[in-house]
């Protein structure tokens, strides 16, 4: 399921940069887009129908990525690496009632 909905995010993403790079260029700043009519539509008619093409795709694009971000998190539980850790190897205590050791004597230090 996670890749049919992967394929179609896929899709829509292609095809959402598609219409908006058709789309004229209202401010000019390339120095394209402009000039005058002789197409299907006209410009106002060609205009509506890019932008609400441009915003159902982009409401599709934020669905799908929704959808795609519960399917992901779904899978994990969350864990702690303290659980993965091997454990540690036992050390035997010793007992609570024993003397503590004596200090090691000093000794002066050798010069070799």
């Amino acid at each position: 399921m996670e890749a049919v909905v992967l394929v179609v995010h896929l899709l829509i993403a292609i095809s959402l940069i598609g219409v908006v790079l058709v789309q004229k260029s209202e401010g000019g700043g390339l120095g394209i887009g402009g000039g005058g009519g002789g197409g299907m539509m006209s410009a106002r008619g060609t205009a509506n129908l890019l932008t609400r093409t441009t915003a159902v795709l982009a409401g599709c694009f934020m669905l799908t990525s929704l959808v795609l971000a519960v399917m992901a998190g779904g899978h994990s539980t969350p864990r702690s690496i303290i659980d993965s850790m091997p454990p540690a190897p036992q050390q035997s205590a010793p007992p609570a009632d024993a003397p503590p050791a004596p200090p090691a004597a000093p000794s002066a230090p050798v010069s070799q």
